[in-house]
């Protein structure tokens, strides 16, 4: 199985590129499954259902979210509905709309949050270890967006989490990492997927805006940026027999609009 892992798409220009490549790369590739994360593809915060389709009709199989999943109040309760393979961290409360993991059948996509400097969620490490002593797990392959800020805890989660899933693909930052490898004991890693969006931005978004914030320390909206878009993803191979990872590697490519 070959499985693609795109990195957070930003906003209209963000949408437009994934639907430029990410069909090509299906087929360049041989993909079987790609899995999108798709928090920021309205207007670069949280997703609405119009939106969501656009990236299913682009080729996106599974979206996963984070933080900004809850900034759009008229899509929560799209979260509810099991048709729809949009998944929000697993690791908030149970009573939160929508559930954290989508079982494909073939394989099992889990989304978690970090906890460093990114806001208030039960601890990820024992979520997941929850999970996995379920049905839904035991014997199956599970690919981990984990969505955190903090390089350290996105690393620690690899390690934890080595020998016991396939992948684990960081997500949040929107800047791409080097250090795609197969851990000592099998699990495919990855620190930050990085995105889809403006190459010429403060992490998608418009360079003035957020550059008021830092000089002035005060808030201001921030704006998805235009022009030529970079496409973060990684290709993760996995063994048809075993569903061991063989290998992981970066894809990116450029889109001019």
């Amino acid at each position: 199985m070959r499985v693609l892992m795109v990195g957070d798409v930003i906003g209209r220009p963000g949408r437009q590129a994934v639907a430029a490549i990410l069909p090509r790369l299906r087929e360049e590739l041989r993909i079987d499954l790609a899995v999108v994360q798709g928090e920021n593809i309205a207007a670069g915060f949280g997703l609405t259902l119009d939106t969501v389709r656009e990236l299913l009709e682009s080729g996106a199989d599974v979206i996963t979210t984070g933080n900004h999943v809850w900034d759009r109040k008229e899509f929560m309760p799209h979260l509810n509905e099991t048709e729809l393979p949009v998944i929000r961290p697993m690791n908030y409360p149970s009573t939160a709309p929508g559930r954290g993991y989508v079982d494909l059948g073939h394989v099992v996509v889990v989304n978690l949050i970090g906890r460093v400097f990114i806001g208030e969620a039960d601890s990820p490490f024992a979520t997941i270890d929850r999970f996995l002593k379920t049905s839904a797990a035991v014997g199956r392959p599970i690919l981990v967006d984990f969505h955190a800020e903090a390089t350290s805890e996105k690393q620690a989660m690899g390690w934890y989490l080595d020998g016991k899933v396939a992948a684990v693909v960081g997500t949040h930052t929107h800047v791409a990492t080097a250090d795609p490898r197969i851990l000592p004991k099998g699990t495919a890693y990855v620190t930050d997927l990085g995105m889809v969006g403006p190459i010429d931005s403060v992490i998608g978004m418009e360079t003035e805006d957020a550059l008021y914030r830092f000089l002035n320390n005060i808030p201001r909206h921030l704006r998805v940026a235009g022009g030529r878009c970079r496409f973060n993803s990684v290709l993760i191979e996995l063994d048809d027999a075993t569903a061991a990872p063989r290998s992981i590697e970066r894809v990116d490519r450029e889109h001019s609009v």
